[in-house]
């Protein structure tokens, strides 16, 4: 959509403009048409100074200071949880909507927790320039796929397999990965500052911390920003997330347990039609969802759509999806919260 180019009256930062996801966030500026000189990019002080071309033009990299939110309408986090908690507010009180992509403010019962395919009126309840949190990024690409199926049979239990790429862990870990690559083929000790192991040809438990329920933060995050993002307290989800060596895009293997009986054939019509998804499911040819073919793209890929032969007939479904976790997982999802908030602004002018 090109509704953000075309409003003049608004002003765009990107904090961790360094970054995977924020270099993700200036593509989309770029080729959405959005006029550089209402850009304003952020970073951490190393990183100041850096000039990054916007649609043509060079734009210089600043450092986060009091008062350099002055004139933003919309800012787009994505440097981490501290720089979030300590600067989004700061945003706000200069007047600026904050699309936030750390895990922050994800849970406070104040902030929306939006996936624009899902739940886009979860905006509707701020009142003024406010905090939008983007979810977790195996939660929307799983409830991208999910939530068209939830709305017609309602989702009972969900049971997702993660298998997460490097994107997920940020640029320094994608290049770790393409580094191990070149150690593997000159025979020399692989780096492996990262994750402290060997990444290329091994897969392993999701780096993030473990609870004393033996789940990881990555699994809890699918649970209760489901729960939030569905406004369903009552839904079970239970979650194994793991690293592969891939470098870009997530795939998850997703059981779904229905309230109300739902056939694959049926399932099928109303994923042909979901906005986000796109059905790759060549049984004939086993072509089905990959990283690769997810990567750079917008859709969430979904495939192996099959009866769930562990319950009765029509009451599960199992497939296998794959998103683009820098795109779909993050900087896309934001953008798209972006265009809310611009149609929002422009009704509120309007009136």
């Amino acid at each position: 959509m090109k509704t953000i180019a075309r409003r003049r009256d608004l002003a765009f930062a990107v904090v961790g403009a360094t970054g995977a996801v924020g270099s993700e966030f200036i593509e989309l500026l770029q080729s959405n048409g959005v006029d550089p000189q209402r850009v304003r990019l952020f970073a951490s002080e190393r990183s100041a100074g850096r000039v990054i071309e916007v649609g043509g033009r060079p734009v210089t990299v600043e450092a986060l200071r009091p008062g350099c939110f002055a004139g933003v309408t919309i800012a787009f986090f994505s440097a981490g949880k501290g720089i979030s908690k300590t600067w989004a507010p700061q945003a706000i009180a200069s007047g600026a909507w904050v699309v936030d992509n750390s895990s922050c403010f994800r849970m406070d019962p104040a902030v929306p927790l939006v996936i624009p395919e899902v739940n886009p009126d979860a905006i509707d309840a701020c009142d003024g320039p406010s905090i939008v949190a983007v979810p977790n990024c195996s939660t929307i690409v799983a409830l991208v796929a999910a939530t068209p199926l939830h709305r017609v049979a309602r989702v009972r239990r969900m049971t997702v397999a993660t298998y997460q790429a490097a994107s997920g862990a940020g640029a320094a870990a994608m290049r770790e990965l393409e580094a191990q690559v070149h150690d593997h083929v000159a025979s020399r000790p692989m780096k492996t500052d990262i994750f402290g192991r060997q990444y290329l040809f091994n897969c392993f438990s999701h780096n993030s911390a473990i609870g004393a329920d033996g789940y990881n933060e990555e699994e809890a995050k699918l649970l209760h920003e489901t729960r939030k993002i569905w406004d369903d307290p009552d839904v079970r989800v239970t979650a194994t997330c793991v690293r592969v060596p891939v470098l870009r895009a997530h795939a998850e293997a997703i059981g779904l347990e229905f309230e109300t009986a739902l056939s694959e054939a049926r399932a099928r019509e109303i994923l042909a039609s979901a906005p986000g998804v796109e059905i790759v499911d060549d049984r004939v040819n086993n072509r089905f969802p990959e990283p690769l073919q997810a990567a750079g793209r917008d859709p969430v890929l979904v495939g192996r759509i099959r009866a769930d032969w562990s319950l009765d007939p029509g009451m599960g479904l199992q497939m296998f999806v794959a998103g683009d976790q820098i795109r779909i997982g993050a900087a896309l999802t934001g953008w798209r919260i972006a265009e809310l908030i611009a149609t929002r602004l422009a009704a509120t002018r309007a009136t």
